[in-house]
């Protein structure tokens, strides 16, 4: 559920406010972008990083962005303060505003940004996931990015719930491994920490770039195949609301992990990169 205060452009207002219009063309067709922050004491975890993806989707989209990326960053830390919520995860959409074959009346304005935060839900301890072959299109022009059309996803991740798993591993149309519906997913083999590579048609996780250039545990993006998660010495998955997630069984087989020594150092690293990232911010 919802928080009461939701950032409507550059207003907060009440989350029940009557603000969007059939006109607004995003709302209707899914022509945006988003992204899901994690709140650490009221500081949201690796903005410019989120930002920085959310410019390039809205670029490939024809997608009107803020013009400033320090004013928003301070208007979704004034509306996190306002919900009383320092540690909660935080979704900011932008969605268009004018064009299309249904537009107008809309906002007035040529895309609009709404953002609100929500409780944290505590996942299960170790995850089992399913497999769904053809899940993502690596060539397409679209892949990887954080469209507000999600319903694919949402469909997937429903699907894989009703069947008993956790998540589903999607694969791409070469039977690659790419992502789960909202988590990149990350395997050890032979003493290494691999990752497939943005070629296999994933979504380019925050955490997942946070563990590839600022950590000090060795991380590579390799191709990935389902029977290379069978052999792994350890798999796990990867969100910024998650953080870090054992996965210990994929289908109907267990995986051979039991203890996850290396996802667990590589969280120990993510947390202290994390409590350093918020301890600068709130210095300045």
């Amino acid at each position: 559920m919802i928080h009461d205060l939701i950032l409507y452009n550059d207003e907060i207002v009440p989350s029940d406010a009557e603000i969007l219009r059939p006109g607004q063309v995003g709302l209707f067709t899914g022509w945006g972008v988003f992204t899901t922050l994690r709140i650490y004491r009221g500081v949201p975890f690796a903005f410019e990083r989120h930002w920085e993806r959310l410019r390039r989707d809205a670029c490939l989209l024809h997608v009107e962005i803020p013009a400033s990326r320090d004013a928003l960053r301070s208007q979704l830390m004034e509306l996190v303060a306002r919900n009383g919520c320092p540690e909660c995860k935080l979704r900011l959409n932008i969605m268009r505003s004018q064009g299309g074959l249904f537009e107008g009346p809309g906002s007035g304005r040529v895309t609009d940004v709404v953002a609100f935060t929500a409780d944290l839900t505590e996942g299960p301890e170790g995850a089992r996931l399913g497999i769904r072959e053809n899940g993502r299109h690596a060539a397409s022009p679209f892949a990887g990015t954080k469209t507000l059309s999600w319903v694919q996803n949402l469909t997937l991740f429903e699907d894989a719930r009703r069947d008993g798993f956790a998540d589903v591993v999607l694969l791409n149309e070469r039977g690659e491994v790419s992502e789960c519906t909202s988590a990149n997913i990350f395997a050890v083999l032979d003493g290494l920490t691999c990752t497939p590579p943005l070629k296999s048609g994933l979504l380019p996780g925050v955490t997942r770039k946070v563990m590839l250039e600022d950590l000090g545990a060795p991380v590579a993006e390799r191709t990935l195949y389902p029977q290379d998660l069978y052999a792994a010495d350890e798999v796990f998955i990867t969100s910024s609301t998650r953080e870090l997630m054992p996965v210990n069984g994929i289908m109907d087989q267990s995986l051979r992990a039991t203890s996850w020594p290396v996802m667990k150092k590589i969280r120990t690293e993510l947390r202290g990169y994390i409590d350093q990232y918020v301890q600068l911010a709130l210095a300045v």
